[in-house]
């Protein structure tokens, strides 16, 4: 059993449940001490040891009743003819059992063993490709015996009498039962071991898939993906904020503090950093295709709310509008839908949407408030108010600008990019999670202490 237990860790670890070698160990104690009879007590025994929260708890669930359901070879007994069939080929032979009498007896225990080390053999848990199941099917079939099993029914094939026949006919049809079973098992080993390797090598393509590009039918696991990302650097940065509170020893304050007490340090005194928490102020163009990249974006920012102490959002086609209060009273990626629906798909205006943050949002900007603006910078060729760009970036901690065009594109046409650069700390091409994500990190990044 203790092989057992360590393949049904290896499906947790491969599902993303985090289990240590010591919670290993601890698993392996309760089974022993609760015994593996009763399956309930069992259960209960390992999630104990091996989930930690309620979402790892729901998984660890579903593993356990996939990864331990034995419905391969669930067969009612045998009627007579099978069995004089398979008393027959043991006539004459000692040992174990071969594949063929555990077929005609219909032992479903024998033959659910035989798969398991058939399958151990052939390395069927090894499984990561779906391309992989009608390899590792057939090595596994090999293993428990298919050859031999080739071997009987050629030979009952070619006997003239009419039990020959039958038996042929019999084991022909237990072989083509073998291959479901078999295809089964090899199935469940595929979801055990490789759909979590699966999923994660879509997200990566996704993560790095154009956002103006992404199909409807995605859209799911691409705001999983982004909330992923999000708590990801959220846990990073917290991380990084309790190292540095923790501080150093100020010896020169613990010395003065210590001349009261005769010269005995009984005051410890460390040194302190001021961690400002980032104030972030976001202008999105839900524009034309803008709009799928603002959607991710506003998702991403109001996913880090763990870390951010003030984030006002603002979206615009021409006039702006915030959308802070709307996106905290709705369910975030609902209300980001309803907002781009509203103000969306319009004939933008740079110049009026500016004015109209400004006249909004500019007394608050100080010297720790980030400004975010993703957009083309296409004016319709109207004033791009350069004028309110320049105020902006004087009062802020800093300008990045987010654009999902090419930078070959940012001097063409109607684009004003290469004036707004000017103002801003950061103007980058932006479209797909990877980037935005680095980017992200890289304005949290600027308020950790030096």
């Amino acid at each position: 059993m203790q092989k057992t237990l360590e393949s049904f860790v290896r499906a947790l670890r491969a599902s993303d449940i985090r289990v240590s070698p010591a919670e290993t160990i601890d698993a392996h104690r309760a089974a022993e001490a609760v015994g593996y009879g009763d399956r309930e007590l069992f259960r209960d025994a390992l999630v104990t040891t091996l989930a930690k929260t309620a979402s790892e708890t729901a998984r660890f669930d579903a593993l356990f009743d996939t990864f331990f359901s034995r419905d391969e070879f669930l067969q009612p007994p045998p009627d007579a003819a099978d069995q004089a069939m398979a008393d027959e080929l043991s006539d004459g032979e000692g040992g174990e059992p071969d594949l063929a009498q555990m077929l005609l007896e219909h032992d479903g225990a024998a033959l659910a063993q035989a798969m398991e080390a058939a399958g151990e053999r052939a390395g069927a848990a090894n499984i990561r490709l779906s391309s992989q199941r009608r390899l590792l099917t057939r090595r596994l079939l090999d293993e428990m015996g298919l050859g031999g099993l080739e071997r009987r029914i050629a030979e009952a094939g070619k006997r003239s009498d009419e039990t020959g026949v039958k038996l042929a006919q019999r084991l022909a049809k237990a072989r083509e039962n073998l291959f479901t079973e078999a295809g089964h098992y090899v199935e469940r080993q595929h979801e055990l071991y490789a759909a979590e390797s699966g999923r994660k090598l879509r997200e990566d393509v996704l993560a790095n898939q154009k956002l103006t590009a992404i199909d409807e039918h995605e859209l799911a696991t691409m705001q999983r993906l982004v909330r992923r990302m999000a708590k990801r650097l959220a846990s990073k940065y917290s991380r990084q904020v309790r190292r540095a509170k923790r501080g150093q020893l100020d010896v020169r304050r613990t010395i003065r503090r210590s001349l009261g007490h005769g010269g005995v340090p009984f005051e410890l005194v460390w040194k302190s950093k001021h961690i400002d928490r980032p104030s972030i102020a976001v202008m999105c163009d839900v524009s034309g295709s803008v709009a799928q990249a603002a959607h991710f974006l506003l998702l991403f920012l109001y996913s880090l709310n763990e870390v951010v102490e003030r984030l006002d959002a603002f979206a615009f086609s021409n006039r702006l509008v915030a959308v802070g209060d709307i996106l905290n009273d709705e369910a975030v990626s609902d209300a980001i839908a309803s907002v781009i629906k509203r103000i969306g798909m319009r004939s933008t205006d740079y110049g009026l949407a500016l004015e109209d943050f400004c006249a909004l949002e500019l007394a608050k900007i100080d010297r720790r408030t980030t400004v975010i603006i993703l957009g083309d910078g296409r004016t319709n060729y109207v004033n791009p108010r350069l004028d309110l760009m320049r105020a902006i970036s004087e009062r802020a901690r800093a300008v990045i600008w987010l654009n999902p065009e090419p930078e070959s594109l940012w001097a063409r046409g109607d684009s004003e990019m290469e004036r707004y650069r000017r103002f801003c700390n950061v103007a980058k091409s932006c479209n797909s999670l990877a980037e935005l994500e680095r980017i992200i990190e890289d304005v949290l990044r600027t308020y950790m202490p030096r």
